[in-house]
């Protein structure tokens, strides 16, 4: 959420900022709300000033001779009747506040100053290339022929167990999708420095609230049936960086460079606005797995742990000796909550592009000011927001199909890259049948 403080004092400016990334900011509503949640407040304080003046006079009544019983008779009606206006009040106060809640609950974060202005992915930036697309002597084939052929993929079943954009990964590809796993989280734990956590699947409304999925995003998400408000996590980012909410770290908790989480997890979505896009294979499935990666830092270090934290990510890539490429996201491109954006694009034989792999985004205090996140600075001593990142370090399954694709053979075997051979048994190929 935004600052009020700081719409309040440059409305327009907060419109111009959000133009970058299409949002159109109605200033003049939120001037509006704002008003009427000022006149609400200043009728309710007049009132309790008026309240309070007819309590004192039971007081001045005794010490001019009248009895208790007869300085309460007297002033009775007169606090009767500001009790309830008060009491209308107060309620139309509240009333107004959630409406204005509600309306910043629905504003985006602004974007860094260096984001570019853009509608959409044809507008991003290209920062770096890493790595060389392969060449083959042969006809390439994409994951779902190659998985098929080796008899590791099964969307067909996946579909009979559950519905579409469901697969079965079985033998030496699920072997191959768990080493990924295991890679990924002994890099970022043994090497990188994050704690690694297992978190619930489940959560409620307000972690969703917290990090911007809700309101906003309803539809995107899995919603159990029953009274509790529980959803299936769309991420890992939103239980994790939950762990902030409503919590105050001392200094000496945040280290030197913040707190870095490391955290495996399935994904469900319901891919709300996705409809005929990626139906075939494993790129846009409604569960799926990622190893995510939040971070929680001193607002002064977020900018560096941005950067950090997408190397983090490339470096998984580097490792596996995937070609890719850095992307910074316009504003139209990116996330809800976001501040700025890097993306990581692997390169994919069997559709002969770059896909997304991992989303690198720095949040502000825009998801802490919606979870009272908070550090205690210990030049002021007092609390403040602390500064939230999250990025996927990477999405699995994508990760297992640039692999297949990358390293495949003309016979239909797939070479196992290098790094992940000790996590399989020391396994060179996953031969063809």
């Amino acid at each position: 959420m935004l600052d009020i403080k700081e719409v309040r004092k440059h409305p327009e400016d907060v419109a111009l900022a959000l133009a970058k990334r299409g949002f159109n900011f109605d200033a003049d509503a939120f001037e509006a709300l704002d008003a009427r949640r000022k006149t609400a407040d200043v009728s309710s304080q007049q009132l309790q000033a008026e309240r309070k003046s007819a309590s004192k006079k039971i007081g001045q009544l005794v010490g001019g001779g009248m009895s208790v019983d007869e300085a309460k008779a007297s002033v009775q009606e007169a606090l009767e009747e500001i009790a309830g206006r008060l009491d209308q009040a107060e309620s139309e106060a509240r009333a107004v506040q959630a409406e204005l809640d509600e309306f910043l609950l629905g504003v985006p974060n602004l974007p860094d100053e260096d984001v570019p202005a853009g509608s959409d992915e044809d507008d991003n930036s290209v920062v770096a290339h890493w790595g060389d697309v392969p060449s083959f002597d042969f006809e390439v084939k994409d994951h779902v022929d190659l998985g098929e052929a080796l008899g590791g993929l099964d969307s067909e079943m996946g579909g009979k167990i559950t519905g579409s954009r469901f697969t079965v990964i079985s033998g030496p590809l699920a072997q191959l999708h768990r080493a990924l796993i295991q890679f990924m989280l002994d890099l970022h734990t043994r090497e990188h420095g994050c704690t690694e956590l297992n978190v619930p699947y489940i959560v409620n409304s307000d972690s969703l609230r917290g990090t911007g999925n809700l309101p906003k995003f309803a539809e995107d998400l899995f919603r159990l049936e029953g009274d509790q408000g529980y959803y299936l996590i769309p991420t890992a980012e939103v239980p994790v960086t939950n762990i902030a909410r409503d919590r105050i770290f001392e200094d000496s908790e945040l280290g030197e460079s913040g707190v870095r989480f490391a955290c495996h997890s399935p994904c469900f979505r319901s891919e709300a606005g996705s409809y005929g896009r990626d139906t075939r294979g494993m790129i846009r499935q409604h569960q799926f797995e990622k190893v995510e990666l939040v971070y929680l830092t001193r607002p002064e270090q977020s900018a560096e742990a941005l950067e950090q934290l997408s190397s983090q990510a490339e470096e998984v890539l580097r490792r596996l000796e995937l070609p890719y490429r850095k992307m910074l996201l316009c504003g139209g491109d990116m996330g809800f909550s976001a501040r700025k954006t890097y993306d990581l694009e692997v390169w994919l034989p069997g559709q002969g592009k770059y896909r997304e792999i991992s989303s690198c985004s720095l949040f502000g205090d825009y998801q802490a000011r919606r979870m009272q996140a908070r550090w205690r600075n210990p030049e002021t001593g007092k609390p403040e927001l602390l500064h939230t990142l999250n990025g996927s370090a990477l999405a699995v399954g994508r990760a297992m199909v640039a692999v297949m694709e990358n390293y495949q053979r003309e016979d239909g075997s797939i070479a196992i890259p290098e790094v992940l051979q000790s996590y399989m048994g020391g396994q060179t190929e996953i031969e063809s049948s």
